[in-house]
């Protein structure tokens, strides 16, 4: 077992969950001497900049969040969600939390994956809040959380793949393929990637990614399933969110062809 310090979107037990990790326990916890930042630059454009925390040496400076008591496997979970070793590295922290101070794991943006030009989205910043909230962390904290710059996302129109005929993929032979991934009925080879994504070609390769990416919107309560894709039983958000991404691997990997859920 390992205590694991969420200050991002992972002081949210719904969206600790969607990654699939389950705590044993989960307790508020402050951070002193650290600051809170967004200047992590998300994987894709749109998404803008996600937590990171840095030291100030300024015991008055703090970070709140959840420390989670994780089962041994959940690490690996966690270092795959993270992405350690690409966008973050896993550091040794010590809170303060109601019953004395504990060491946790937390996770800390890599200089490469830096951008101080970066804002969280409201769609992050809302899970965050959400967290935050539920935890009963410091009502200060939280209404700074709420007052916090957001990114400005582009609207995009409906994602239509390119014309001609190509291939279709099921879960079987998508599964063969390591380079391609699946979003929405689209399959994209992500050979060619920028240097960036190299750690999503083994997390994505060979797999559907459209419940991954909708179980993280600000409104979802982890019920999605394959059959709401199959039916096209999905909100507007939804389906909104889902061709903002459907526009951004297009721009970030090659359109292959297409994907059946049946």
């Amino acid at each position: 077992m390992f205590w694991y310090f969420g200050y991002g979107s992972n002081m949210d037990l719904r969206s600790l969950r969607a990654k699939g990790v389950e705590p044993t326990e989960s307790r508020r916890a402050v951070l002193h001497g650290w600051r809170l930042r967004f200047n992590v630059h998300h994987f894709f454009r749109h998404e803008g900049g996600v937590g990171n925390i840095e030291p100030t040496g300024n015991p008055a400076d703090q970070v709140w969040g959840v420390v989670h008591h994780c089962d041994d496997p959940d690490l690996e979970l966690l270092d795959a969600a993270e992405a350690y070793g690409h966008g973050y590295d896993r550091i040794a922290v010590t809170l303060e939390t109601g019953s004395g101070p504990m060491k946790a794991i937390a996770y800390v943006g890599i200089p490469s994956f830096i951008d101080e030009d970066c804002r969280p989205t409201q769609r992050y910043l809302n899970i965050l809040i959400k967290g935050a909230t539920d935890n009963g962390l410091d009502a200060d904290y939280i209404a700074a959380l709420r007052r916090h710059p957001v990114h400005q996302k582009l609207p995009v129109p409906p994602f239509l793949p390119p014309p001609g005929d190509y291939p279709v993929y099921t879960a079987e032979t998508l599964a063969e393929q390591p380079m391609l991934t699946a979003l929405a009925g689209a399959v994209f080879d992500m050979t060619d990637a920028r240097w960036q994504h190299s750690f999503l070609q083994g997390f994505f390769g060979g797999r559907d990614m459209t419940l991954f990416h909708l179980k993280r919107l600000d409104h979802s309560d982890g019920s999605e399933t394959l059959d709401d894709i199959r039916h096209n039983r999905l909100s507007a958000a939804q389906r909104q969110y889902l061709d903002e991404y459907l526009h951004e691997y297009s721009a970030e990997y090659v359109y292959v062809g297409r994907f059946v859920y049946d």
